[in-house]
């Protein structure tokens, strides 16, 4: 089977691209790196001829908020134009845990409208949402970090290695659509302080951390669930203290 991976050369795609080809698959890692541009609608014809699903793992180069909401409407009319003229059987997508409470984003509202779109488009769908991927701790922990001390909020949070996130998404699209969005998570609820905590300590740093309910997250000020999974959501068995151990070192 032919599948078509946009935003096939980033850091979830580029690993979804490999699992399939490992499954056998005929594989199109798209993006506008290869000549495939989805906002545009470069490419998009040829690269879904023959294809029977399509997976969309891209994301906006930009956050600002008329931006992504632009980039992620477009794109998501264009594939679906795309697909209903070549034929595209299953459209697979990657979402996040959270996206309805967490409209005071731009980038969130964005996500919501292009899952809309989505199960609106006429074309069989399985939409994954995830938590927040292991790789973005340290970048959630160094915007928390004010005057010396990271100021994080006690809401809770359930992460995920990106390789689990990619392993379900390519499962999602050798399975049947499903109509419906489905959760994955990690293995570990625990309060975001904490989780910047077991940060810091695995990189090495000395920093002091403290509990701030008023801190944002990205522009949000969180509710304690908000970002973890609301339903039967499937749990990865890896957690972030072993992967992060794992990582090369500083300086290594």
């Amino acid at each position: 089977m032919k599948i078509v991976v946009i935003g096939g050369t980033g850091l979830i795609g580029s690993q979804v691209v490999a699992n399939l080809r490992s499954a056998g698959h005929e594989v199109l890692a798209a993006s506008p790196n290869t000549g495939v541009n989805t906002v545009t609608g470069e490419g998009l014809a040829d690269a879904l001829q023959d294809a029977g699903v399509v997976v969309d793992v891209a994301n906006s180069p930009s956050f600002a908020d008329d931006a992504v909401m632009d980039f992620f409407v477009r794109a998501g009319r264009n594939l679906a134009a795309a697909e209903k003229a070549a034929g595209v059987t299953h459209h697979v997508a990657l979402s996040v845990v959270g996206t309805e409470f967490l409209l005071d984003s731009g980038y969130f509202r964005a996500k919501l409208a292009q899952e809309e779109l989505i199960a609106s488009a006429g074309v069989p769908w399985t939409v994954v949402r995830a938590t927040q991927f292991f790789e973005f701790v340290g970048t959630i922990a160094g915007a928390a970090i004010i005057d010396g001390i990271a100021r994080v909020t006690s809401a809770s949070i359930q992460p995920i290695a990106s390789a689990d996130v990619a392993a379900k998404v390519a499962e999602a699209a050798l399975a049947p659509p499903r109509n419906t969005m489905i959760e994955i998570a990690g293995p570990e609820r625990l309060p975001m302080v904490e989780l910047v905590k077991r940060h810091f300590d695995g990189i090495g740093e000395t920093r002091e951390v403290i509990t701030d309910d008023t801190a944002p997250y990205f522009g949000v000020l969180l509710e304690n669930r908000w970002l973890t999974p609301t339903g039967d959501a499937w749990l990865s068995e890896r957690r972030y203290s072993d992967w992060l151990a794992a990582q090369p070192k500083r300086g290594a």
